[in-house]
């Protein structure tokens, strides 16, 4: 063959195709695993069950909250920029948020191409600047926020609706107080004194009866005339639903995705479980709250009813991701026992507890 001629394809022998096709595969099983893994497509609002979590319900801020309140803003600037590669630790929402993602990743196997998910949105009265650390921090915990909401020092609030928002969870409860007057359910949301072990993969939620799932109404026949005019009203009234609190929408939200599970036979290994923690007690005022859920087309798993007893123990069986109760004491019984518990500032409990405004650091809120 002279130089330059162009050279005879070489025919290959039997078998030499299907023994270069593993190699192949080989390489490309190699290359795809190299490649980023491909995250779920966000829901869009309008279809999701959307959790507001500010950044330090989400992440612990403690240091940073201290540097604000000590040195100022500039400061606490330049000190999220120094330490922007450093993740934060996670603060109290965290294992909720975690709890949540697990969910979805249930219903996006059974149901590949449906929208109606927890979607979580980062909510924060943070700088911009700031946003880079909050970024590297839930890349680096993989976690699917997708959505954020940072407003350089002002009120987010106002933007909570534009969001679709189910449920806002902060660690400032004057933003909280905002959402709820707004007629948002919101909470402020406490770390326990102690860590114990929650569920992977089950999400569990707690919540309180009276001025939370349900109006004030009955409390405020109590803080009136006592707890015997209470007995007497709600037996008189137990067949009359009670108004809604702010928590009901919740509620109703979780019972929605609970029922995508049970269409499909799976009540039982449900990833969803919810519980009712009230003080009432169940000969003489627990028909009236069950028989409103009822009657709003929901119910919850478990039903304790307590006729006043701490609750704080019984959550510790429990282990919830959240706890959601209006009185203060409860929320610290609960804490005290480990369990993650927020406080819903509405109704006549909260009467006395409001307070003049103090300083708190744009992670805050």
């Amino acid at each position: 063959m002279e130089p330059g001629e162009p050279r005879e394809p070489r025919e290959l022998g039997p078998g030499a195709e299907t023994a270069a096709a593993p190699h192949w595969e080989e390489a490309k099983t190699f290359y795809d695993n190299l490649a980023p893994q491909k995250k779920p497509k966000s829901p869009k609002p309008q279809n999701a069950v959307t959790i507001a979590v500010s950044s330090r319900a989400l992440f612990r801020m403690d240091e940073e909250q201290r540097i604000y309140t000590e040195q100022g803003v500039e400061e606490y600037v330049r000190y999220q920029l120094e330490h922007e590669n450093e993740p934060f630790g996670p603060g109290p929402a965290f294992p909720f948020v975690k709890a949540l993602e697990a969910v979805n990743r249930r219903l996006r196997e059974l149901y590949p191409e449906s929208e109606d998910l927890f979607d979580i949105v980062l909510v924060t009265n943070n700088h911009a600047q700031v946003g880079v650390r909050l970024i590297n921090s839930i890349n680096h915990y993989d976690l699917f926020i997708e959505r954020f909401c940072m407003t350089g020092g002002n009120s987010p609030i106002c933007y909570l609706k534009a969001y679709h928002t189910n449920l806002y969870l902060s660690a400032d409860a004057e933003k909280v107080q905002e959402a709820i007057d707004e007629g948002i359910a919101a909470a402020t949301i406490f770390s326990p004194s102690r860590d114990v072990a929650v569920s992977q993969s089950q999400l569990r939620v707690a919540f309180d009866g009276d001025a939370v799932l349900f109006s004030d109404e009955s409390e405020r026949i109590v803080k009136a005339h006592g707890l015997d005019r209470f007995f007497e009203h709600e037996k008189a009234h137990e067949n009359k639903p009670l108004a809604q609190g702010p928590l009901k929408g919740f509620l109703e939200a979780l019972g929605r995705l609970q029922k995508k599970f049970y269409s499909k036979g799976l009540r039982l290994e449900c990833p969803i479980r919810t519980y009712l923690v009230t003080a009432r007690s169940a000969a003489s005022s627990g028909a009236r709250a069950l028989k409103t859920l009822r009657s709003w087309g929901l119910e919850t798993d478990e039903a304790l009813f307590l006729a006043g007893a701490p609750k704080g123990p019984l959550l510790e069986k429990i282990r919830p991701h959240i706890f959601f109760d209006d009185q203060m004491f409860h929320v610290a019984g609960a804490q005290e026992m480990g369990t993650v518990a927020a406080h819903v500032p509405y109704g006549v409990a909260q009467t006395s507890r409001r307070t003049s405004p103090t300083k708190q650091a744009p992670p805050a809120q």
